[in-house]
């Protein structure tokens, strides 16, 4: 059976683009649970101005790859929305995948 992935993406929205941003993501997090992921956090940087992270988990490798092809994709019809608000666009969207090792850290 395969471990459970944590999904981190990662990305800067334009600065003029931020109150567009802030209503997409909410329909992205709302959908995301229709593509396998569950417990989604979203992060604001407080020391990078518009620097954003996501996290969430899913449940195989194949959910991650597909799940990360859609989010790249300027076609699909909701994460591609982000293209436009992205500085630099989709391309600059960063998307990794996390084993845990520990469920907490030993003192």
């Amino acid at each position: 059976m395969e471990a459970t992935l944590h999904i981190f993406i990662e990305y800067r929205i334009k600065e003029e683009q931020v109150q567009e941003y802030e209503a997409l993501i909410e329909d992205i997090a709302a959908s995301l649970s229709e593509y396998g992921a569950e417990k989604f956090q979203w992060y604001a940087a407080e020391d990078q101005p518009n620097l954003y992270v996501e996290l969430f988990k899913v449940p195989t490798k194949s959910h991650y790859h597909t799940l990360k092809k859609w989010r790249k994709s300027k076609e699909h019809p909701l994460f591609g929305k982000l293209d436009p608000v992205i500085d630099g666009g989709l391309e600059k969207l960063n998307c990794w995948a996390f084993q845990a090792r520990t469920d907490e850290l030993k003192e």
